[in-house]
């Protein structure tokens, strides 16, 4: 990989995974700090402070950076708006409900699974961004690595399938790989930081509206888990910031197979948290496998473009 390639995709794309993958274990604490049980509208609530704040945030900077408040333009509010309900709004309802009913193993491989329905798409939508031998074995061998790390983890694949844990979580898959799409549209030319202040604010909106409305809430509070919140606030402001910037500089699939990094650093992080022994081998070897995976189907020839 080109030193300019690392630079500018490598190392934001793990800094935008690593936050990702302790959102698990961050979400599920979340939920006890707060005193959400199995009530959906507080999962709501929940989740619209944190990316509603998120987009507020991101605001913020930008008008300390730009010295103005970026405003999209007539045109352009209706792609972000797109982007907000599909990215924000859609993948969250069926994350955070999905997520408290099942386990955060068969969550983490059904989120694995973004990268193929990003790349699906973007074959189909983008001529410079085509599926090849390489690229298809490359994500491949990226998602073993994702099995090798949850298959064998302490909790189990086993115990069939509920639409409103496994199924949910597959709708918020499929609106993530969707959402990287149009992102790759909405932010051409324009201002990454715009683009996903904006996005985040509305669907957050959305969110938190429908949290209320269904009579969501706090059940406890603490600063604890004010903090906590603070944190999760700040992951989506810098992760989606980041993860737009690299969607419009570069080709889909070369950006979203680093999303197969995001269960494997959930796995770690979780093991950290629950004081588990990380660093074993089959840790480590499932790790050398999803980077291998990244690094194929970024793999370009001397001369070529990519």
């Amino acid at each position: 990989m080109k030193k300019s390639k690392i630079v500018g995709l490598l190392v934001p794309a793990l800094f935008c995974t690593l936050l990702w993958g302790s959102a698990f274990p961050a979400v599920k604490t979340g939920y006890a700090l707060f005193g959400i049980g199995e009530d959906a509208a507080s999962k709501l609530f929940f989740a619209g402070w944190r990316f509603m704040l998120a987009g507020v945030a991101v605001l913020i900077v930008s008008i300390a950076m730009y010295k103005k408040l970026l405003i999209p333009q007539k045109g352009q509010w209706k792609g972000i708006l797109l982007l907000g309900l599909v990215q924000t709004t859609m993948q969250y309802v069926f994350f955070y409900i999905g997520l408290s009913h099942t386990t955060g193993v068969k969550g983490s491989v059904i989120t694995a699974m973004t990268t193929f329905l990003a790349v699906g798409i973007s074959h189909f939508l983008f001529p410079d961004d085509r599926l090849n031998t390489r690229k298809a074995v490359g994500c491949l061998i990226g998602f073993v690595g994702v099995l090798l790390i949850t298959i064998s983890s302490a909790d189990s694949l086993g115990g069939g399938f509920a639409w409103n844990g496994e199924g949910f979580m597959l709708l918020s898959t499929i609106a993530a790989g969707t959402g990287a799409v149009i992102s790759k549209f909405v932010a051409k030319g324009q201002s990454p930081m715009m683009v996903t202040g904006w996005q985040l604010t509305a669907g957050g909106a959305v969110l938190l509206i429908a949290g209320i409305i269904g009579g969501g809430r706090f059940n406890t509070v603490s600063l604890q888990a004010f903090a906590l919140l603070g944190y999760l606030i700040f992951l989506s402001a810098a992760a989606f910031s980041l993860w737009t910037a690299l969607l419009k500089k570069y080709q889909v699939g070369k950006v979203t197979v680093y999303n197969f990094l995001v269960p494997v650093f959930g796995s770690l992080m979780s093991g950290v948290v629950l004081h588990e022994t990380v660093f074993t081998v089959r840790n480590m070897l499932s790790l050398m496998l999803v980077c291998a995976g990244i690094i194929l189907v970024n793999w370009t020839k001397e001369g070529k473009k990519g």
